[in-house]
């Protein structure tokens, strides 16, 4: 039979909420997930966390979207209907191709908002008909919610009460 719990600690103030993860991270114990309404500077820190990789993803769509900007305005004006505006042939791209900075620029644009924000949703498992991640509605409202899977469940109550806990919920895992 196995004895690990999940421990949802509900913290009112951000404050308390950095001091209880340093507390944990102190003793050594890991924290599962911490919830939390908006933003806390400094969380990501104290929890360890890894620099997101969201910028290199955007940097490729932008790419992508730059790419095929390119290969857009290069196909419908010097392969597939090639123009002799006022007697010049346009024979080449490059000639050309300070006219076509804004459309390209805008496809950059559009590509790297839109995978990006795509990207997000899917990485964090919020697209449609995913089933809520969230334990607790009132962290998405006024409360700090942290989440633990542990054996040491008597450790774990004490540093949360030592470090000014709301509420306590324990629930196997």
């Amino acid at each position: 039979m196995s004895t690990t719990k999940r421990i949802y600690g509900m913290y009112a103030d951000d404050d308390d909420l950095l001091e209880g993860v340093k507390a944990f991270n102190d003793k050594g114990i890991a924290i599962a997930e911490v919830y939390t309404p908006f933003p806390v500077h400094g969380l990501d820190k104290a929890l360890g966390l890894r620099k997101t990789r969201i910028s290199d993803a955007a940097f490729l769509y932008a790419v992508y979207g730059l790419t095929i900007g390119t290969l857009v305005t290069w196909y419908t004006m010097n392969h597939d209907w090639p123009m002799n505006i006022g007697g010049k042939p346009s024979f080449t791209w490059g000639e050309n191709m300070p006219a076509f900075v804004v459309p390209m620029f805008e496809l950059m644009v559009f590509c790297a908002a839109h995978m990006m924000s795509l990207t997000f949703l899917f990485r964090n498992k919020m697209y449609p008909g995913c089933p809520p991640q969230n334990p607790d509605p009132r962290t998405t409202d006024d409360k700090f919610m942290m989440e633990f899977v542990t054996d040491n469940v008597d450790a774990v109550k004490q540093i949360l009460i030592d470090t000014g806990v709301e509420e306590i919920t324990v629930k196997d895992a």
